[in-house]
């Protein structure tokens, strides 16, 4: 029986759908009485036709061309509907059916529409015009359909005049997702964003960027395109070509899906709600709708395959909308899906990590070329579209890098063979200063010794000289905090110091080399050998003091330079940093001077025209410092200043103490008391014989020619009287130097004269 009515219905259908409609009840395609009645919208037949080439009149046209695979989808609503009126789940209640082909044309289902609308129970069967719809009773409840999505978004627009509540089978526009205008629309499939979503994830898990697309000329095809555009590049994937097909081309191998939405009924006024909170099962998944009114299913992945001339479907994984996954069913599905890497789809080959895609002409992003990370910039993933800069300061890359490499701290290092020799240069000096110090401990009592100015000057000045080269080493190393503030300090106060006890011997020989009167008696009051160096070293430790309050210097890295980080250290002030360098220039232009004025001395007990040599050896050196200082970078700018520290301790040191050291080790017999006396002698009568021979031939020129040119007389008697008291003058320098020489002293002949 129940398989005669299903004939006679298909009968009904197929026979009422191909004829022409002429009356309102010709237009309904099945229809069955009940309490409650459900709308149903099917595109049972592919096409409308007109006998004419365009309509010129307002009637529903022909339709043609039935599709087997809709016609059974309204079969399953109708048996759906059965099942439920024949079992106890709407006691009382029966079901009824009202569907429409829609001939997949819109004015078809717009007409289908309206008659849904139109008021329960009247004759005329028309749609009020209402301002408020909440008391009006249509003449069905709910509406299965459509089909296509262009005549769903139509007929969804209708129906929210009522929130009549919708439910689509086959629908998935991702615009009708949104509530806001289509507030009383469901549907059974997932929404075209999550399809689109999966075709592009299937793309890039393929490794494919450079596809075509297909799509049709409807809503459906243009809304969807849009999105998978979007989504496509957002995955750099390029859509080489677009082909847009006539819509509403049938595709009878579509898996039939039957309509469970209607399981469940309960009472006409809560309808909407009710099924924005159902739920149902196919026996292992559960099924809801979501916010959206999106069911919450997902997708199959068919892989179309030709074997032997036959096409075959094989189902290789499923999409799960939630966690944007792919799900397959066995291994031998997960490698057919892993092959499709092996299918090539590319407009450009992929940039291996180093490089970075720079976009041709072309106006798709996948047709590109590849170019090398310049340096400083790395990739470390393929087709990447820019290189990523290291971090400068600390970091590097060369070209075609795949990752940053930290810079190498760069510093003078002890191990460094500069360093090495810069040290093994200042272990010698320090090897020299003990050596002189022995030698003239071991000679106290000679007249070299006490003539330069006594042991313990000596030791003073060597001690300045043991600092200066052991300051060095502060220059070596890693540079930390204590060796940044000491190094400079350590020089600066051990060279002043030096420098101060040279000056004391400088004044002195000023001191003996003044003739007047009152000169000499203030330069012997100022004269005071222990002040004067105290004061002028007093005056470098303020210096240096003020200089570590208020700039001292620090540790600093120089991270300017591509590949290293330059550790250095900053001089905090380079202010104070001149002020004391200049501070030592000036106390050795005053030692050059006073030394210069004294260097016509005896030569073994000279120690004036080395004084000047040492001074001139230091401001050469400091003044070539200058320049390259300045324009040294890099971490050998440390050995500049020590090679300048080595060079003008060097250059004093062998100049004060070298000559003495000769004469006590190689020149015995003049180091002793009576040739320094014979020398003496020597010197203080040749210079008195010039001077009586000078006043002779003064007497003689005077008369012959009288007072013809004075002034020439005048300072030739004066260079000899001058020859004189230089003699008188460093034999007083041998009498405070050496005890006991004052006695044997022509004395009386030289004050004579």
């Amino acid at each position: 029986m129940a398989l005669l009515i299903i004939l006679i219905t298909c009968f009904v259908i197929i026979f009422a759908t191909s004829q022409p409609c002429q009356t309102p009840d010709d237009f309904v395609a099945a229809t069955s009485p009940g309490h409650v009645m459900i709308g149903g919208l099917f595109a049972i037949h592919e096409k409308t036709v007109s006998s004419e080439e365009y309509p010129r009149r307002p009637e529903i046209q022909k339709c043609v061309g039935f599709e087997i695979s809709i016609f059974l989808q309204t079969l399953a609503m109708i048996h759906s509907i059965e099942m439920i009126n024949n079992s106890t789940l709407l006691s009382g209640v029966t079901l009824g059916y009202e569907i429409y082909d829609t001939c997949t044309e819109v004015t078809v289902a717009m007409a289908a529409t309206l008659r849904f609308l139109s008021k329960l129970n009247c004759s005329r069967e028309i749609m009020e015009f209402k301002c408020d719809y909440s008391s009006y009773l249509p003449r069905v409840k709910a509406v299965i359909g459509a089909g296509y999505s262009e005549i769903t978004i139509a007929v969804s627009r209708m129906l929210n005049l009522q929130l009549m509540p919708q439910v689509s089978y086959e629908s998935t526009a991702e615009i009708l997702s949104d509530k806001s205008r289509f507030p009383s629309f469901f549907r059974t499939v997932p929404s075209d964003f999550y399809q689109t979503k999966a075709m592009a994830h299937l793309i890039q898990k393929s490794g494919w960027n450079w596809i075509g697309m297909i799509t049709t000329d409807d809503d459906y095809g243009r809304l969807a395109l849009n999105t998978f555009e979007i989504q496509a590049a957002a995955k750099n994937v390029c859509i080489a070509f677009k082909e847009v097909f006539p819509a509403f081309l049938s595709d009878n191998t579509i898996e039939v899906r039957i309509n469970q939405t209607l399981e469940k009924i309960i009472a006409e006024a809560q309808l909407l709600d009710v099924l924005k909170n159902v739920t149902f099962t196919d026996g292992k998944n559960s099924f809801h709708f979501d916010a959206h009114g999106d069911l919450n299913t997902g997708y199959d992945v068919l892989l179309w395959k030709e074997i032997n001339g036959h096409m075959t479907i094989t189902k290789m994984a499923e999409y799960d909308l939630q966690k944007d996954v792919f799900i397959f069913t066995d291994q031998e599905t997960k490698n057919e899906f892993r092959n499709l890497k092996q299918i090539p789809s590319k407009c450009s080959k992929e940039c291996s990590p180093g490089q970075m895609k720079k976009t041709t002409r072309s106006q798709h992003i996948c047709c590109y070329e590849c170019v090398n990370c310049p340096e400083n910039h790395y990739s470390n993933q393929t087709d990447m579209d820019h290189c990523l800069l290291c971090n400068n300061e600390t970091h590097w890359a060369p070209v075609r890098s795949t990752t940053c490499y930290e810079k190498e701290v760069e510093y003078l290092n002890w191990n460094d063979s500069l360093a090495i020799l810069l040290l093994g240069l200042s272990l010698l000096g320090i090897m020299f200063v003990l050596a002189i110090g022995i030698i003239f401990t071991r000679n106290l009592n000679t007249p070299i010794v006490k003539s330069s100015g006594g042991l313990t000057v000596c030791y003073v000045i060597l001690l300045s000289h043991f600092l200066n080269f052991a300051s060095t080493g502060f220059f070596i190393g890693e540079p930390q905090s204590f060796t940044c503030k000491t190094r400079q300090t350590l020089f600066g106060v051990s060279f002043t110091l030096c420098i101060s006890c040279i000056l004391m011997k400088s004044l002195k020989i000023l001191l003996a080399f003044s003739f007047d009167p009152k000169l000499q008696n203030f330069l012997k009051r100022l004269y005071k050998p222990i002040p004067i160096i105290f004061t002028c070293t007093g005056i470098q430790v303020v210096i240096c003091t003020l200089w570590l309050i208020f700039a001292a210097p620090v540790v600093e890295e120089n991270v300017s330079l591509p590949r290293v980080i330059i550790l250095k250290c900053e001089e905090g002030s380079m202010v104070a940093f001149g002020s004391m360098l200049g501070y030592i220039a000036i106390l050795a232009f005053i030692c050059f001077i006073f030394a210069f004025k004294g260097r016509k001395l005896p030569e073994n007990y000279n120690e004036a025209k080395f004084i000047t040599f040492g001074m001139l050896i230091y401001f050469i050196a400091w003044i070539t410092f200058i320049p390259v200082y300045v324009t040294t970078f890099g971490k050998y700018l440390p050995a500049i200043e020590i090679i300048v520290i080595l060079i003008s301790n060097y250059g004093i040191l062998c100049c004060t103490f070298f000559p003495k050291c000769y004469v006590i080790l190689w020149k015995q017999e003049t180091n002793t008391k009576s040739a320094f006396l014979k020398m003496i002698y020597s010197y203080s009568s040749h210079s008195a014989g010039s001077l009586a021979m000078s006043q002779a031939s003064l007497d003689s020129t005077n008369s012959s020619l009288g007072m013809t040119n004075p002034n020439a007389d005048g300072k030739s008697a004066a260079s000899q009287k001058n020859k004189a008291l230089q003699a008188q003058a460093f034999a007083d320098i041998c009498r405070e130097n050496i005890p006991g020489v004052s006695k044997t002293l022509p004395r009386k002949r030289i004050s004579s004269i």
